[in-house]
């Protein structure tokens, strides 16, 4: 607070009563004591002073509890006045996109630092591993067999009218093991797991349950990060392989029924084109999609601010970075797994 203040006083006294009479005599009262008169005329001078703005603070006093108001000029360069830099600073804080990045790495680091350090809940890892896995295979096998016969569809006919029948096993065997299956399974974990992670999360942080949790002596990361995040690495490559089956089985299917190719020239067409490392990459994939989406969701979720609004926030932004995240690894993997010439279809014709 600034403010304009002309000092024109003649006299002053601490702790006293005084005031001047009317035949420029002062009297003044001593606190317990008699008044004492000083007579006489007093000279007045008139001066004309500048205005000169001064700054208050306001400072706790600990003698009697009463706050102290002390004037510093503004012209005046002292420690105790705040300057620009530092009420700038005191006042930035990073965007929340940033810090929440942020903590996705600090939250990876520490999650594999308590893993290899053997500080992990496996009581709270087996039931998020019940939830991820068994109770997710529903969804992801119907998921996977709708989007394996709508493949079929657009394709196999065409192969049918070049002639190709013998290659439709092999070109559906090697889409869906490296990347329909991981891909389209971690979408559908993505949506029902990870909202769940964040949204769970996000209701503990807001209602400061993660807080009673330091209270007790427990760690957050130990307790509600690690569980996930080991669940799901672990469930993803399983929910792959499954998918992967039910796709080829639904394709092969429709393919028999519809257009007239045997299943037996599927299978074996498959067998002939798929290797073990088409398979061993699927379920890299989806073990590296499984982190991704767990440690995400924690992260937004832990990080949620803003009470009910902030959870439902945090969880439809932690499915779409999720998202993101899943597709931009997919083709860095793609990239590094298969690169050069390929030959897995010549074996098929």
């Amino acid at each position: 607070m600034q403010t304009a203040s002309y000092l024109h006083s003649n006299f002053y006294f601490s702790n006293r009563r005084s005031f001047v009479k009317p035949n420029r005599c002062v009297k003044v009262s001593l606190l317990h004591s008699s008044p004492i008169v000083f007579t006489g005329r007093i000279p007045t001078c008139n001066f004309r002073l500048p205005a000169q703005k001064t700054r208050l603070f306001v400072i706790p006093s600990t003698d009697d509890g009463h706050p102290i108001v002390s004037a510093v000029d503004e012209n005046t360069n002292t420690n105790h006045a705040p300057s620009s830099e530092a009420e700038f600073l005191s006042n930035w804080s990073p965007p929340q996109y940033l810090w929440r990045g942020l903590s996705v790495l600090v939250m990876a680091g520490q999650v594999i630092i308590r893993i290899i350090k053997g500080k992990v809940h496996w009581r709270n890892t087996l039931q998020q591993l019940e939830r991820v896995g068994p109770k997710s295979v529903g969804v992801c096998l119907l998921t996977s067999a709708f989007v394996g016969m709508a493949f079929t569809i657009q394709f196999v006919r065409e192969f049918t009218r070049l002639g190709l029948n013998r290659s439709v096993g092999g070109v559906l065997a090697l889409a869906f093991a490296r990347e329909l299956s991981p891909v389209v399974t971690s979408i559908v974990v993505a949506g029902r797991i990870g909202s769940a992670f964040a949204a769970e999360l996000g209701t503990m942080q807001v209602s400061e349950q993660t807080d009673t949790l330091r209270v007790l002596g427990a760690n957050p990361v130990d307790y509600l990060v690690t569980p996930r995040v080991i669940s799901s690495c672990i469930a993803l490559p399983f929910l792959t392989l499954m998918c992967f089956a039910v796709g080829m089985a639904s394709s092969a299917l429709l393919a028999d029924s519809v257009y007239g190719i045997s299943i037996n020239i599927i299978l074996d067409s498959a067998q002939r084109a798929l290797r073990s490392w088409d398979i061993i990459s699927a379920m890299i994939k989806s073990q590296v999609f499984g982190a991704i989406i767990s440690i995400v969701s924690c992260a937004w979720g832990v990080t949620t601010i803003g009470g009910a609004k902030g959870v439902g926030e945090s969880t439809t932004s932690a499915v779409v970075i999720s998202l993101v995240g899943i597709f931009v690894a997919d083709f860095a993997l793609s990239y590094c797994f298969f690169q050069g010439a390929g030959d897995s279809l010549k074996n098929c014709f």
